[in-house]
């Protein structure tokens, strides 16, 4: 490890000398590498040289003592020494996860799609206060977001929807969502009592580039048709929606909370790009089946991942067995707590993997 921390090091000072010369910025391309290489690297470089410094005052204040006499000295020469080890301690720990192999998708946006599951119109009305949960969560973390396409339901469910979050790292913190979301309560309109459970579906896709994905426009049918919802302006009366069919794979996708077909034409294209290119990495996670099985869940759409019960007021993530009484705030965009304690999940389950 610390082999490669050393290479890791040395680089990172190249790329400070090569950023220092004055000609870096004739070449746009290899500028914005560098400093994206360099941003990676701050991190692991930050922590490795707090460690050595740490390293180097154990040494120096073992040498001290074996020659300190005055015993007030001898006494803060140990209190360094007693701090320095026990930060050491954190530090190699910090350092193995810092280098564990990243996935190259954290830094992208994310689109989201949600889908109203079992549970009818409860279904849809808990998928519009998912829709809620994401865009607070995300809104704290000062993403940006871009609605792309709702189909509501007229007592304030979504039968679907699907939006955009932009932000760096957007994808690292939303893809723990991915899965079906259970809820279980009692619905406005049950006058027994009874609690019913519904289900959702969250997809949580990077969004794609045009080098990732190689689309031909020429798989692709465009139709375009009149938009539909609640009324406002441009709704039912102008053929602004836009129906995208791929021909190859069957997927369609619609969009229409624009007033321009050409956005709403844009919007879609962005989706297809996220559905292929997660289709592709649905092949190599199959081919990589055993790298998949040592991740806490990040992707698989029927896995059941977490329980909404109202009666109870808590929340379980079923994947890590971790248990909320805080559903209020949760609902309210509240999910730190659960996916920071999702990231170290997955964070320990490759460190175990390397291990073995």
């Amino acid at each position: 490890m610390f082999d490669r921390l050393e290479d890791l090091l040395t680089r990172f000072e190249e790329i400070l000398s090569e950023l220092n010369q004055p000609d870096v910025t004739s070449n746009q391309e290899r500028f914005r590498t560098l400093m994206k290489e360099q941003s990676d690297l701050t991190p692991i470089v930050s922590a490795y040289r707090e460690y050595k410094k740490c390293r180097q005052d154990i040494e120096d204040s073992l040498l001290m003592l074996e020659d300190e006499a005055d015993e007030d000295m001898r006494a803060m020469l140990k209190d360094t020494l007693n701090e320095s080890k026990e930060r050491i301690l954190l530090l190699e720990n910090e350092l193995k996860i810092l280098l564990l192999p990243k996935d190259p998708n954290d830094d992208k946006n994310v689109i989201v799609e949600i889908r109203a599951g079992a549970g009818g119109d409860e279904a849809a009305l808990f998928a519009a206060e998912m829709y809620r949960v994401l865009v607070k969560y995300a809104e704290s973390k000062n993403f940006k977001i871009e609605t792309m396409n709702t189909d509501e339901i007229g007592i304030g469910g979504m039968k679907d929807c699907s939006f955009m979050i932009n932000g760096k790292g957007a994808y690292s913190l939303l893809k723990y969502e991915s899965g079906v979301h259970r809820v279980q309560r009692v619905p406005a309109t049950e006058s027994g009592g009874r609690i019913h459970t519904s289900t959702i579906t969250v997809a949580i896709m990077p969004e794609a580039s045009d080098v990732e994905v190689d689309l031909d426009l020429n798989d692709c049918k465009f139709d375009v048709f009149r938009s539909s919802g609640n009324g406002g302006q441009s709704v039912n009366t102008t053929d602004s929606a836009v129906r995208l069919t791929h021909l190859p794979t069957g997927l369609v996708i619609s969009c229409q909370d624009e007033k321009s077909q050409l956005k709403n034409k844009d919007k879609a294209i962005k989706i297809l790009r996220a559905k292929l290119f997660e289709i592709e990495q649905e092949k190599q996670h199959d081919a990589e089946s055993e790298m998949r099985r040592s991740q806490v869940g990040t992707g698989d759409r029927s896995e059941k991942i977490r329980t909404y019960n109202f009666p109870q007021g808590r929340v379980t993530d079923h994947r890590i067995k971790l248990t909320l009484h805080r559903l209020e705030q949760v609902m309210n965009g509240d999910l730190d707590e659960i996916i920071n304690s999702l990231i170290a999940a997955d964070q320990a389950a490759k460190l175990g993997k390397l291990a073995n």
